[in-house]
């Protein structure tokens, strides 16, 4: 090759390796300005119809394992790393399996940096007699919580300071009582009482029954108040707040035990809800639009109220 010649070709692959260097840099795509808008209510709804193919999920049924496994691979494929969290637990039936799952994002560095928790149930109420798929009871926020993990991942700063669980064992075999229901959260916070790592989460939702056609989120009387005025405040910023209310009485649900333990936890929950542990409770009671309300609402307050 003739000096000039070469020199050319030295130019060309330089400038060749500039534009791959450029080309690069330029695929590392930006959070999104405003990260709630990201939220699809269709694609959380579409998470419940793929968990309702598995049919009713009591706890320890071959359904339950099913979802476990689909709920695993949509978490990871978002750049979520899953714990399961094993542990048998003594019911009215007598000893139960149980397996909460723990999702943390996979850039997480261990810092001082305080956490938040997003929590739902994925288990159904174990009936005899009755179909009980619960679309809204446990699927709903389960779907919208798959959804929440994709848009979270759009922005790994915030998405590793949120960890998300699905708890098992939500419902209660005969009636909740302080050793009946609430399975998966009250060993969960027990385990975090334990390994003193309560310090370690500035606040919690939990999501129950969120995707009702007529949807009214009805916030328990005794919500952290704090907790409370930041998602009345996110609900009113996005034009929702008239879905958005409180309770006539108490409600009793996983975020008790949290309470409990000394981490702050708020319910977002619609307890007006006629179908609740019927075989009535199916797919076509859900709306996408109602999903997408609280996702968005849960998504701005994570991203611009929980840590400020």
């Amino acid at each position: 090759m003739e000096r000039g010649a070469a020199a050319k070709f030295i130019v060309m692959a330089a400038l060749s390796g500039m534009i791959g260097c450029e080309s690069k840099v330029a695929t590392a795509v930006p959070p999104p300005a405003h990260i709630w808008e990201e939220f699809s209510g269709e694609k959380a709804l579409e998470h419940v119809r793929r968990m309702l193919d598995f049919g009713p999920r009591p706890p320890g049924s071959n359904a339950l394992e099913k979802s476990r496994a689909y709920i695993t691979a949509q978490l990871e494929s978002s750049g979520w790393k899953v714990t399961r969290q094993a542990f048998e637990d003594d019911t009215p039936v007598g000893k139960v399996h149980f397996v909460n799952l723990i999702a943390t994002f996979a850039s997480r560095k261990t810092s001082g940096d305080p956490l938040f928790l997003v929590c739902s149930h994925y288990d159904t109420k174990t009936f005899e007699t009755v179909e009980f798929v619960g679309a809204n009871d446990g699927g709903s926020s389960t779907g919208a919580l798959l959804e929440l993990a994709r848009v979270l991942s759009r922005d790994p700063a915030l998405a590793a300071r949120i960890e998300l669980v699905c708890f098992d064992g939500e419902e209660a075999y005969e009636s909740f009582t302080e050793t009946d229901g609430l399975y998966g959260s009250r060993y969960f916070a027990r385990q975090l009482v334990a390994e003193n790592k309560v310090r370690n989460f500035r606040g919690g939702i939990l999501w129950d029954m969120i995707g009702d056609r007529d949807l009214t989120i009805t916030l328990p009387p005794d919500s952290p108040s704090q907790l409370a005025d930041g998602i009345f405040a996110a609900a009113q910023t996005l034009d929702l707040r008239q879905h958005f209310t409180y309770f006539r009485g108490g409600i009793t649900d996983d975020h008790t035990p949290l309470n409990s333990a000394g981490i702050p936890t708020i319910d977002l929950i619609d307890f007006d809800y006629p179908p609740w542990h019927t075989a009535g409770d199916t797919i076509d009671k859900l709306s996408a639009a109602s999903l997408q309300t609280v996702g968005r609402v849960t998504a701005f307050y994570l991203s611009e109220l929980a840590f400020k």
